[in-house]
């Protein structure tokens, strides 16, 4: 990759780089694995752009949905990766195995306890990866052969750990570890990328900022409700874990943008998990995709989205924003 300076150049993300390469892409950005929203074609876009794109199997991962995906990476020139929920391979074991067989450059298996899978992956020749809230969190992945690690601060969309904000778990979790760190949670703007990089991570985990690209599998509505949505406007809830009876773990809550639902049902879990009537309710608004009602994931980054853009314009603007260069 030739990095092509401009005059407004902020930061020579020359480490970040360096990883980038070492994963087989041009840029060291990989949009996350968003459950419902990073299929096939935003994987593909993004790896097209010169990042790493991740195919998301979330809440309803499954072999056949992961096998529904594949096909758009087909021909494309550069790395991709898959991201898997620790509870759902549980349920389904061949989902790692078909993970594995399609041969990606990246696998990253979040939201358990049991880090076993990782030899597995790299046994493979893939580098595993897993989302971490502290530094000890950290430091018990390397041991266990994680060659990646995502710190997540509590700004981002969908699930995670309520620990702490992004910079100073990025700072802490670099100073436990050896092995590269990637930032995720509330990267919406090129300063924001810059602060990540400069504070040493390998490269950023980018979520909310894609999700409503032209490539991702959310629905007109959803894409919508970004756009219009402002940074405030998020809170962190189980009420749609709860009330889908999803098992995610207690201590990952979900952000999402407001709604009628979470203001009604967030704090009062345990009630709604006795209210079959709300519960049937919020079935039926789900498959009519309601937005008012129907869960949206969204980081506090989410004001930084004014339109539904393509991926590839989206990194373009945050990489030359952020570095003061453009890929060529």
């Amino acid at each position: 990759m030739e990095l092509v300076t401009t005059p407004g150049e902020q930061f020579p993300a020359h480490d970040a780089i360096a990883w980038a390469h070492r994963m087989g892409a041009r840029i060291p950005l990989v949009n996350a694995p968003m459950g419902g929203v990073a299929g096939g074609r935003l994987a593909a876009a993004v790896t097209a752009a010169g990042g790493l794109g991740m195919i998301g199997m979330g809440s309803a991962g499954s072999v056949r949905a992961l096998q529904r995906e594949l096909p758009h990476l087909r021909g494309i020139d550069g790395p991709f990766g898959i991201g898997l929920v620790d509870w759902v391979v549980a349920g389904e074991p061949r989902l790692l195995e078909v993970a594995i067989e399609a041969r990606p450059a990246l696998i990253s298996v979040s939201f358990g306890e049991d880090l076993g899978w990782a030899a597995r992956v790299a046994d493979a020749g893939i580098v595993p990866a897993t989302q971490v809230y502290s530094g000890q969190d950290a430091r018990r992945a390397q041991a266990a052969g994680v060659g990646v690690l995502v710190a997540r601060g509590v700004e981002g969309g969908g699930h995670g750990a309520v620990n702490a904000s992004l910079l100073p778990l990025l700072e802490e979790v670099l100073d436990a570890v050896m092995v590269p760190v990637l930032a995720a949670g509330g990267i919406g703007a090129p300063g924001d990328l810059a602060a990540v990089l400069r504070a040493g991570a390998s490269g950023a985990w980018l979520g909310t900022c894609l999700a409503a690209s032209s490539e991702s599998l959310l629905s007109d509505a959803g894409r919508r409700a970004l756009v219009e949505a402002r940074g405030d406007d998020t809170v962190l809830t189980r009420a749609y874990d709860v009330g889908m009876e999803l098992p995610w773990p207690a201590k990952f809550p979900a952000r999402v943008l407001r709604t009628g639902f979470t203001d009604r049902w967030t704090g009062r879990e345990e009630e709604l998990a006795m209210d079959a009537a709300a519960k049937r309710a919020l079935t039926a608004a789900l498959a009519a995709d309601d937005p008012a009602v129907a869960p949206i994931d969204a980081g506090q980054g989410v004001g930084s989205i004014t339109s539904v853009e393509p991926a590839a314009r989206v990194l373009e603007r945050l990489w030359a924003g952020a570095t003061g260069s453009v890929v060529s």
